[in-house]
């Protein structure tokens, strides 16, 4: 009978301690997984797909140009937009639809490039191609130097700043190749591509700013993190109390060892 009090199994449990024990974990548990999954699913239930405002500039202007009556400022919010595609990081794991867009981008650029500057357009895309692929070092003056002569000439085109996220992209996403023509392949899924990357889902937990932060962030980031730790401090503060209560720990256990 005396070993059955030191017998502690979380499923077949052979006393009141080990009972305590167990029901406790369980409780603490299903605690922990409703707060976490709990709190994806109804992410999940109340989310909506929302656009972002950029994606109602870009078909505007994608509407002009499919039409053939396009404006200057129809190219340019055209070029914005798929520039702020391709600096999203998820777009480079899909290089199917990154074709689309630097095909897209070339093509808008050498089109609001004046007929007197396009070959010399040219030229500096294929020169700074060329030194990127043999640099050994992103602080080779060529590279650099090719980079803003890229940027300097289409930046204002665009009328993009020359230090701007934008700008700084030209060089990596403008394709030669694609410049004289935008593809009618390519023509087909860009509007599925552009809406792809510009919509979201979005609901009251993600606009909702709780102490600076978005609430679904503070939750998941640190909300949870307190929670856990609270739970942790629930749990030995029911053991200690279930030990005081059926006898098993006594306060001066410590001072009886160290005096032995």
């Amino acid at each position: 009978m005396g070993k059955e009090n030191y017998k502690i199994s979380f499923f077949k449990p052979a006393n009141y301690f080990s009972r305590f024990n167990r029901n406790l974990v369980i409780i603490l548990a299903i605690i922990w997984a409703v707060a976490i999954f709990g709190f994806q699913i109804l992410l999940r239930v109340v989310q909506k797909p929302t656009p972002e405002p950029s994606l109602a500039i870009f078909e505007k202007a994608w509407n002009n140009i499919e039409n053939g009556n396009p404006s200057t400022e129809d190219k340019i919010n055209f070029a914005s937009s798929v520039l702020s595609v391709l600096g999203k990081s998820t777009i480079i794991s899909a290089p199917d639809k990154q074709m689309v867009l630097v095909n897209a981008i070339s093509w808008v650029v050498y089109d609001i490039t004046p007929e007197a500057q396009r070959e010399y357009l040219i030229a500096s895309i294929d020169e700074f191609n060329n030194i990127k692929e043999n640099i050994s070092s992103f602080n080779d003056e060529a590279y650099i130097s090719a980079k803003e002569n890229i940027i300097s000439q289409v930046a204002p085109l665009i009328n993009e700043k020359e230090y701007s996220l934008k700008a700084k992209l030209l060089p990596f996403v403008l394709d030669t190749g694609g410049m004289v023509e935008f593809s009618n392949e390519n023509k087909e899924n860009i509007l599925g591509v552009m809406k792809l990357y510009l919509t979201h889902n979005r609901s009251f937990l993600t606009d909702t700013i709780f102490l600076g932060f978005p609430f679904h962030y503070f939750y998941t980031a640190i909300f949870l993190l307190v929670l856990f730790v609270v739970l942790c401090w629930i749990y030995t503060f029911m053991l200690d109390r279930v030990h005081a209560r059926i006898g098993t720990y006594k306060k001066n256990d410590t001072k009886e060892v160290s005096e032995k």
